[in-house]
């Protein structure tokens, strides 16, 4: 089995050929990666193109449908966030219903191709065991042109957030949209989500073929898609949002996004500054009730305590006669005497027996 070369704009994302986890593709950008919708179509990079405008009432709406399930959040109330706990509670629906907008945007904008397949629903691929056998102890490009049995013994799944097929290429590409990839840091998460998705390239041919409507496809890509767009290393596989026209064949899918997210934006920091007046609407009033309390009678709280005189004072401050223990409890004992052995139980901790 060959590998094919793409004949397309430069760019990389983690490839593999006929379902093996290989070597990495190469779209990455070139001079005019980043034309504008308003120019001529001989500077355009694909035949296919969408604007925001096509589609805005649409967008529009999946935008709306994320606010109303992040403000319909009904957090448990704690002790520590107090008041504030709504605030908490809208930030971590945000990261989540961020990252589903994305995946239904792509979805959306990318009908723009003919060419193009998106799926979303039931995409629980298989980690067959010799296929992450196969990524973890082999260089990628050694593994060009395996094919594995989607039907084979597997240990557990990955769930991919998108599968777009190219018919037209037989190319399958296993999508991965974060919202943002600055909270991975350098830790080994990113390298633990490519090794799924490389596992899971190796079986993607025999599982769309049995699952799918016999489709057929001989190359596989894997990329992880960076919302927040910041620089990209296509030979590792990240991808930044504003280069997906590249992976959809699409013109102007970047900046349609790009304009989703700045929207989304603004109707998130409404709803947190709207919670944010609240929470501190009530706290400006348990203040208030508070200073009033002091004001109108005596303080629920001597903070400096009782008034005491002179005498009183000087009495409290005198040292204490000596008893016979030092400050650290220890009696007056020979130093030379060695204590027996005391034997000592350990183990998890357990509630203290009842007498």
């Amino acid at each position: 089995m060959t590998t094919h070369t793409l004949s397309v704009p430069t760019g990389e994302a983690l490839r593999s050929t006929a379902a093996a986890a290989s070597v990495f593709s190469h779209r990455s950008s070139g001079p005019g990666a980043r034309t504008g919708l308003g120019e001529p179509a001989a500077l355009r990079r694909y035949p296919h193109i969408v604007r925001f405008a096509e589609g805005e009432a649409e967008l529009d709406l999946l935008i709306d449908r994320a606010i109303a399930a992040i403000a319909d959040g009904d957090p448990v109330e704690d002790e520590i966030l107090g008041h504030y706990v709504h605030i908490a509670s809208l930030v971590r629906a945000v990261s989540f219903r961020e990252g589903k907008l994305l995946e239904q945007a792509v979805e959306r904008l990318a009908k723009a191709n003919p060419n193009i397949t998106v799926l979303t629903q039931s995409l629980k691929l298989p980690l067959v065991k010799a296929a992450l056998e196969a990524v973890s102890g082999n260089d990628w490009q050694s593994l060009d042109g395996v094919k594995l049995d989607c039907e084979a013994p597997a240990k557990g799944s990955y769930t991919p957030d998108l599968i777009v097929v190219n018919r037209a290429r037989h190319t399958a590409y296993i999508l991965d949209l974060k919202r943002s990839l600055a909270s991975y840091g350098d830790t080994s998460r990113i390298e633990e989500l490519k090794l799924k998705m490389m596992a899971s390239a190796m079986v993607l041919p025999d599982w769309l073929y049995k699952n799918h409507k016999r489709t057929m496809v001989d190359t596989v890509e894997v990329a992880i898609v960076d919302g927040a767009s910041r620089p990209s290393d296509h030979a590792t596989g990240i991808w930044a949002l504003s280069e997906i026209d590249d992976l959809l064949e699409i013109d102007g899918v970047a900046a349609c996004m790009a304009e989703l997210r700045l929207r989304f934006g603004r109707r998130v920091q409404q709803l947190l500054e709207a919670e944010a007046r609240e929470a501190l609407g009530i706290m400006a009033t348990v203040v208030s009730d508070a200073h009033t309390s002091t004001i109108s009678g005596k303080p629920r709280i001597a903070l400096n305590g009782p008034a005491l005189s002179y005498e009183e004072e000087q009495a409290m401050a005198a040292p204490d006669e000596d008893d016979g223990h030092c400050d650290l409890g220890c009696f007056d004992e020979d130093p030379d005497d060695e204590p027996e052995p005391v034997r000592i139980r350990v183990g998890f901790a357990r509630r203290p027996r009842r007498h």
